[in-house]
């Protein structure tokens, strides 16, 4: 029987696909499943429910069949490296110059949005690219809010928000650019936020706490790891800078109800032991925030915020 939080606990917790790139997509929902997870962050790419191959839709009913029989939500999240273009990490973006280039990329949302919707996922993340050379910022810009606009189309009509992460060394890189591209066109309904607590202490002025309370608006979609200031390194929870029981506090307090999902793309090698590692930690810190916030919890522990996975290091 899979072992699923207890029900006291406000916050539902899931893994991203992309730290689990060396099992089938059928065994990776299966471990995290098993090790009670909520949910799972499910990267379009492939090797997991590959957006671009024949019977998309086929295989998209069976990965929702797959997720109901676990209990599992999802989220749909569009970062693989090399789906599009096999020599350049994430391109083609919305911001290339070439237009055939930035409607692939805009057609590849889109496809995710209808992915999501039979999924039934809470939202579909995605994010601007960084600026290409040669290329002007209002320039940029104007490109994003172009790109952007039939994907928001089809998220609207399919009741799917579009999560927009703000990612280091990307155009659209804080949580002030995303209110400028929300600003921009015109702060429609279906134009969310993730919210990458890494991405938060890395770079931002606030701390990772405060970024959740400002941000709890628009918020759609929470990727969550541990990093240091000023260093873009996604790391396991406990071996960077974070005290997360502060930021899954303020998370809880926002009444935030989709995932938060661990990410942790460069740990494949090891995905099994991280995921088994990550959700007793997260747990463990909610318990302790939840303790700050009321007096001692009912809600078991399960793990200790202060431990690391044995045997961590990175090959």
């Amino acid at each position: 029987m899979t072992a699923h939080a207890p029900a006291t606990l406000p916050l539902r917790f899931g893994y991203g696909t992309n730290g689990l790139a060396d099992l089938r997509l059928d065994d990776a929902l299966g471990l995290l499943a098993d090790l009670g997870y909520d949910g799972v962050g499910l990267t379009l790419d492939h090797m997991h429910l590959d957006p671009l191959a024949p019977d998309l839709a086929a295989r998209t009913r069976h990965v929702a069949r797959r997720l109901d029989a676990l209990g599992l939500g999802v989220t749909v999240e569009t970062g693989a490296r090399y789906v599009l273009d096999p020599r350049r990490k994430h391109g083609p973006s919305l911001l290339d110059a070439d237009p055939d280039d930035r409607a692939r990329r805009a057609d590849l949302l889109v496809r995710a949005v209808r992915v999501a919707a039979d999924l039934g996922a809470h939202a579909v993340h995605c994010f601007s690219g960084t600026l290409p050379d040669g290329t002007d910022e209002d320039t940029a810009w104007k490109r994003l809010t172009e790109a952007l606009t039939p994907v928001l189309d089809a998220a609207s009509a399919a009741g799917v928000p579009l999560a927009v992460e703000p990612e280091p060394g990307h155009l659209l890189a804080t949580l002030a650019d995303f209110h400028h591209l929300r600003r921009a066109l015109g702060d429609p309904e279906p134009l969310g936020l993730t919210l990458d607590i890494g991405h938060c202490q890395c770079l931002e002025p606030l701390s990772p706490a405060d970024c959740v309370r400002e941000a709890a608006p628009w918020l759609r979609h929470v990727q969550i790891e541990d990093m240091r200031r000023a260093v873009h390194e996604h790391l396991p929870l406990g071996e960077g800078e974070i005290d997360f029981p502060p930021v899954l506090a303020a998370l809880a307090a926002t009444g935030y109800r989709g995932l938060t999902v661990v990410e942790l793309p460069r740990h494949s090698h090891a995905g099994p032991r991280y995921a088994a590692h990550s959700l007793p930690y997260l747990r463990r810190a909610a318990r302790l925030a939840a303790e700050r916030t009321t007096g001692p919890s009912t809600v078991p522990s399960h793990g200790d915020p202060s431990a690391t996975p044995e045997g961590s290091s990175t090959p």
